[in-house]
């Protein structure tokens, strides 16, 4: 069960970087039901992936700096 709350978490999480609709780490960790810190594990997760995730301060969004495609 673990694993699938993850991939569901993670598929969010990658819907929501392509929208750049992500809000702060806070806001994101309130949106999917974890902690900031959970937060920072995913996207590290997703980084180790390949992902080239990154926080955009303007927007208060993460992104992806180019076309990536999440794959389990």
């Amino acid at each position: 069960m673990q694993i699938q709350k993850f991939i569901s978490r993670t598929r969010r999480l990658d819907h929501l970087i392509r929208r750049k609709s992500t809000g702060s780490p806070a806001q994101l960790a309130n949106r999917l039901g974890v902690s900031e810190a959970t937060i920072y594990r995913y996207i590290q997760e997703l980084k180790d992936m390949g992902a080239p995730i990154k926080y955009c301060r303007e927007r208060q969004s993460y992104k992806y700096e180019k076309d990536y495609e999440l794959e389990f």
